[in-house]
């Protein structure tokens, strides 16, 4: 649902040489140039350098350059300001208000169309190449490179967070912390503070059948685009008539302002499925964890872990426990021998012996409790893609509504067969892997199914057009902490929230209780508190949530089990209330089908205390505060399960002091009363 109104603010046909516009509230000014003889940006907030003057314009195979030599002939502006209705999300209602500039640029010959949208949290900007008299819909367009730049003031006393782009292992590493100058190539979200304090992030929006964007610097704070290629080396295959990818830089005086920016969704066409009700958020568990810790095998034999006996088992629990589904990996043929190197072998219809998808998924129904699928390609989509209906019909034959898909496969290494049977191997971000998410997203919404990818493209507000696109991995989750080299740092979920989340959700599989299953002094555990683990379902936002332990974990400690079991996945509003990134942050976010609220707060390798204001609560309520909190002894290396958990009644006319152990968190349920 759209509520709101647009409005024509002017239309131009003199020539300009520089146009500007500014977001509502008047923070942020934009202004595009002609005059270097080429087009060019340059982005103010409240007055001083965010973005200095940078480069514009896109590169044909055929057609040259469209940016030098281009000038501005025409310019138009218009004003909007609505709301609109999430069927799901971090809030139910979300704020559109922004002032767009259009500027269409000509050599004499061709024409193409710059679109910048200027909100109060940051600005989008796109571009557009018509059909017109020299280009028609016939033409064939291939894009060999992408011009825009991001010009980053005092680049060497600018701090950046960032992870490489375009390496072997997709999305999935420790983030980076130096100065702007010193980043090589790296993914978006890109996540930076200015000397000044400004915080700013660049990504993009609405990636839909172009190439995705990673950053290249060039000359020092000069950050380039730099498209993702196919295997023949284009970067983009297109026709006219054709629009990008919003470039996205959302800006914010304090950290939490990005935490709290709705640019990237509104950046996003309105739902196009229709009534999306069958989409359901809620919590899961799943024969996964396990695998990860080798006491079960993906494969077939004696440790299989995807069998009917263990699937009941963990139905029972999940209905005991308030848990609406049960994730199974390994019940399909093709997990036997290296299943990294599988993908051509996977059968998405045929399960082991040992595993009757009938009598699991008619045990489940029995327990209200419903079969979660999966399905992984270990990067050969082409397989997958000619099993794709057969597959998720026999899902919804047997009441799947939720299927989580796997493209492990290194960065560059995804496979496929062209139309002449010719192998070629692509990466993860490029022009044909967007499109073949979505092409899997789409078949599944004609079936009532909803999408969990792991190893993805990077979430770009998809989720607006297509809410069944649920979630997502799209970085290091919480399987590292049992085998990653190094693990998951302390740090990374106080990064997280400032890079990789705002994307959109993530599916990272909290609520690991068995810390150190090899011991308190192996390299492979989990570096937090218990409590942390806890806050880690508030601050990292995803409409279906994991409790990823072994059920004898949480049976051992019920009473730390209860936030897990009321914690909600859905809620009517979320504000980010303190924090600064890689160091600590602060979540209250309100249930949707409730008056409760509930507050994560989690920090990195140094213990510290925060105040939060409970302003957020509703006036004139009382609450019963249920608290989860570290104990006074508790240390992630030598003591995690130090926790207390207390209650106490609160108003939103006061404040709570938050002892945070080292790598420790709190969690809070506020029950209004």
């Amino acid at each position: 649902m759209i509520i709101g109104l647009a409005l024509m603010a002017s239309h131009s046909t003199v020539v300009a040489k520089t146009v500007s516009v500014n977001s509502p509230n008047d923070s942020i000014s934009i202004s595009i140039t002609d005059d270097n003889d080429r087009p060019e940006y340059k982005v103010l907030f409240n007055g001083k350098d965010a973005v200095l003057n940078s480069r514009l314009g896109l590169v044909f195979e055929s057609l040259g350059e469209f940016g030098s030599g281009f000038d501005i002939i025409d310019t138009s502006q218009s004003s909007n300001s609505s709301r609109w209705q999430q069927p799901w999300g971090e809030r139910e209602w979300i704020e559109d208000n922004h002032n767009k500039l259009s500027a269409t640029l000509s050599n004499g010959q061709y024409q193409f169309t710059l679109e910048f949208k200027a909100f109060d949290d940051g600005i989008g900007f796109r571009y557009i190449v018509p059909k017109q008299a020299a280009l028609n819909s016939t033409t064939s367009l291939n894009i060999t490179n992408e011009l825009t730049e991001f010009s980053v003031p005092d680049a060497h006393n600018a701090t950046a967070w960032w992870i490489p782009g375009r390496g072997w292992n997709r999305y999935e590493y420790l983030y980076n912390t130096t100065s702007v100058n010193k980043v090589d190539r790296a993914h978006t979200p890109f996540t930076y503070k200015l000397a000044s304090g400004v915080h700013l992030s660049i990504h993009e929006a609405a990636l839909t059948d172009y190439a995705a964007m990673v950053l290249d610097q060039r000359r020092d704070g000069t950050l380039k685009a730099d498209l993702t290629p196919w295997s023949d080396g284009t970067l983009v295959k297109t026709q006219p008539g054709f629009k990008t990818p919003w470039r996205t830089i959302q800006i914010a005086e304090k950290a939490t302002g990005l935490l709290n920016s709705d640019l990237i969704l509104n950046l996003n066409e309105p739902n196009k499925l229709g009534d999306v009700s069958w989409v359901e958020p809620g919590k899961y568990v799943g024969i996964w964890w396990g695998m990860h810790l080798n006491e079960n095998t993906w494969g077939s034999g004696e440790k299989h872990g995807a069998t009917t006996s263990e699937t009941k088992r963990y139905m029972d629990f999940a209905a005991q426990y308030g848990f609406d589904g049960v994730l199974v990996e390994g019940w399909n043929l093709g997990w036997d021998g290296s299943w990294f190197h599988n993908g051509d072998v996977f059968s998405f219809t045929q399960s082991y012996d040992d595993f009757d998808i009938d009598a699991v998924s008619q045990h489940g129904a029995t327990k209200n409790v419903r079969l979660i699928g999966h399905h992984e390609t270990s990067g050969s989509v082409t397989n997958y893609r000619n099993q794709m209906s057969d597959a998720y019909d026999l899902y919804k034959a047997h009441g799947v509504t939720q299927i989580k898909t796997g493209y492990v496969a290194d960065g560059g290494d995804i496979k496929r067969v062209d139309e002449n049977g010719i192998t070629r191997h692509e990466w993860h971000d490029g022009q044909f892997m967007v499109n073949e998410y979505l092409h899997s997203i789409k078949e599944a919404a004609k079936r009532g199914i909803s999408i969990n990818t792991h190893e993805p493209i990077k979430d770009t507000g998809l989720r607006r057009t297509y809410p069944n696109w649920i979630a997502r991995e799209g970085a290091r989750g919480q399987e590292f902490n049992a085998w990653g080299t190094p693990p998951n740092n302390p740090e990374h979920t106080a990064i997280l929230p400032y890079t990789r989340m705002l994307s959109g959700p993530m599916d990272f599989t909290p609520g690991i209780f068995d810390l150190a299953p090899k011991g308190l002094d192996a390299v492979n555990r989990v570096q937090t508190t218990l409590t942390k683990q806890l806050a880690l379902y508030v601050v990292l936002y995803s409409p279906i949530q994991m409790a990823a332990d072994l059920p004898r974990n949480y049976v051992e400690r019920l009473d730390a089990f209860q936030f897990i079991q009321d914690v909600p996945t859905d809620w009517s509003q979320s504000v980010a209330v303190a924090g600064e990134i890689g160091d600590y942050v602060a979540f209250a976010r309100k249930d949707r089908a409730s008056e409760d609220w509930y507050l994560g707060a989690l920090t990195d390798e140094d213990a510290r205390k925060i105040d939060i204001k409970l302003d957020f609560l509703s006036p004139n309520k009382q609450y019963q505060a249920q608290i989860y909190r570290d104990g006074e002894k508790a240390n992630w290396k030598t003591n995690p399960y130090d926790y207390v958990i207390e209650s106490k009644t609160v108003t939103a006319k006061e404040s709570i002091v938050m002892s945070l152990a080292t790598s420790g968190g709190t969690a809070i349920r506020f029950k209004a009363l």
